[in-house]
């Protein structure tokens, strides 16, 4: 596992982001891992969550792309920590541009925020955490309706590895269905891998229990 993947595990832990206990998804899934972006809160630790997305992006679509496009509201930030982020790492000034929730119709007019999108760029989405693709099915119309745009891919913080609205993962479902490539700074798997038996911080986060715990739910839940 790369050492970036690693860093970002206990990153989340650290944040409080990646928490294990007894949850209940949106989708009434009861699951004893949760993920709360909401915990990331402050300019450092953003600037930091940027870094790792960069670090993703770039793993799986290098620097040919122009915008990074954060769906309102989570996305805003996350677009615009990570293209600064980027052009620190990879010397490669690539646009923000994110959506509103209502359209504005004076001053800085429209339904965007950040850069415009023009005909021929290439867009890479980013997400906190997806779950049944629901925010991709609103936002990829969105991005389509600005003119001969290329939708090149969708990049969230954790892969959950579980079923979308089939029998497929919500990311192998959104690949497949807009024909883009998705892609995560973490999956699930490699959050077990790195925490499980293993101290950190004078602490084993993930136990046998948690792990057995984690196993039933995939059996569940996970991509049969």
């Amino acid at each position: 596992m790369e050492q970036y993947k690693k860093e970002f595990i206990e990153f989340m832990v650290d944040c409080q982001v990646l928490k294990f206990g007894d949850f209940v998804t949106k989708s009434g899934r009861k699951t004893p891992f949760f993920i709360n972006t909401s915990f990331y809160r402050s300019g450092r630790q953003l600037s930091r969550l940027g870094h790792y997305y960069a670090k993703a992006i770039q793993e799986k679509y290098g620097t040919d792309f122009d915008v990074l496009f954060g769906p309102a509201y989570k996305g805003i930030p996350l677009s615009v920590a990570t293209a600064m982020e980027f052009s620190q790492l990879y010397d490669s000034d690539v646009k923000f541009c994110s959506n509103r929730k209502e359209v504005k119709d004076h001053g800085d007019v429209g339904i965007l925020l950040g850069s415009p999108l023009c005909d021929g760029d290439k867009v890479v989405i980013i997400e906190d955490v997806t779950t049944a693709g629901t925010s991709i099915e609103e936002t990829v119309p969105i991005i389509k309706a600005q003119g001969n745009v290329e939708v090149m891919g969708l990049v969230v913080s954790v892969d959950r590895m579980e079923r979308g609205k089939g029998e497929k993962s919500a990311l192998c479902e959104i690949q497949e269905k807009y024909g883009i490539q998705t892609t995560a700074i973490v999956t699930m798997a490699e959050v077990v891998e790195h925490l499980y038996n293993k101290e950190y911080k004078g602490k084993i986060i993930i136990d046998d229990e948690l792990k057995a715990a984690i196993d039933a739910y995939y059996e569940q839940y996970g991509v049969k």
